[in-house]
This record gives C-alpha cells, structure tokens and sequence, in this order.
C-alpha cells in the first residue's frame, strides 16, 4: 500500500492506524501547494481531488476521505479491534464519531486555514468549534477514549485534527480532557512513529 500524505495535515491519521496495525506501507510525501509528490509526480492524476490523504491500495485503488480510509485499514485487522465489528451498535457509535470529527472538529478547524476570511468570521467559527469540544469532553470525562471499547480509528482522527488548535491560538487548557487526551495519545509507540517520520 502507498500512504500519499503531507505534514501537518490529517493523512496523519491514517499513518497512525497502518502503524497501529503494523501493516507494510509506503509513505509518499505530497506537496500541497504543487500538487506534487516527493518524486514530482502529478498528483492530481491520484486523486481528482487534490488532497491528501490518499491511500492506493494493492490492486491500483485510490481510497480518499480520512473516515473512509480509516475504516478500511481496520478492516484489514479486525483482531486488532481498532474498530467494531459490522452490524454491532458499537461500529454504527464508531460512525457517529467519524461523522462528528470530520464535519464539526476537522472542519472547523479547516476554516481557519482560509487567510481569505475576517478576523470577525474566524471568532464566530472558534465559538462554534467551542461548544463541539465541550462535547467531545462530555465523553472524554468519563472514558479515556471516544469508544468505551477502548482505543479506535476515531481517537486517531481526534488527536490528529486537534493538533491544529495552537495554530490559531487556541489554547487546550481550556478543556483539561481535551489535554490528557492528547497526551495519552502521544505515549502510544505508533503515534511516536508516525510523528517522527514526519518530521512532526
């Protein structure tokens, strides 16, 4: 499998499952600006969409859209129980909380990438990503992780999005949770590995 990734961005997500999984993988370095890979490859020709992450599997299929990925590579290791099985209640919470870190957290925090936006529109944006992290919190008060079950894909995502707060100044302190999350996260040896080989 090829991982197309770029630092900062959140294909680190999916690097930190294929590590968890200790699945063979190869890491291809994307510029995001160029659309090209570390080779100078086009990496519009992978995928359309031109934006990582991007994961061609074995048989020449490109899979995008981190939630997707990230189900995927569970599947590929169910022993490993990052995510719960099909047809349970448990994988359909999975679901719920992919959804919820993709379109509330992920694309908050996505909005104020755009240097295009008045200061006045990222505040409205930073109070709403606010009340969706008292909400992760309601959970990560009482449980370590965003599944009872223990340890999944969608903590994977969390963490990797979250890690974007101190780019616009927000301060996690604000939700302790929010932070002994995070640094749970960094303990785990696949975590440490990904961050390193991305130089993060």
């Amino acid at each position: 499998m090829k991982l197309y990734y770029a630092p900062h961005a959140c294909s680190l997500a999916p690097h930190i499952v294929l590590r968890e999984l200790d699945l063979p993988f190869a890491l291809i370095r994307v510029d995001n600006r160029t659309k090209q890979t570390a080779s100078g490859a086009d990496f519009l020709a992978i995928n359309p969409k031109g934006y990582v992450a991007a994961l061609q599997v074995d048989n020449g299929e490109v899979l995008t859209e981190g939630p997707a990925i990230l189900q995927y590579l569970a599947g590929l290791r169910p022993e490993a129980n990052l995510a719960p099985a099909h047809g349970t209640f448990e994988r359909v919470r999975l679901q719920e909380w992919l959804n919820f870190v993709s379109t509330e957290i992920h694309g908050g925090l996505g909005w104020l990438f755009n240097a295009q936006f008045p200061e006045e529109v990222k505040v409205l944006i930073k109070e709403k990503l606010y009340k969706r992290f008292a909400v992760v919190c309601q959970t990560l008060e009482r449980q370590d992780y965003l599944l009872a079950g223990g340890f999944s894909i969608a903590d994977a995502y969390l963490f990797t999005v979250l890690r974007w707060a101190p780019l616009f100044a927000i301060d996690l302190d604000e939700w302790p949770a929010l932070v002994r999350f995070q640094a749970r996260l960094d303990e785990r040896p696949a975590v440490k590995a990904a961050l390193a080989a991305e130089s993060l």
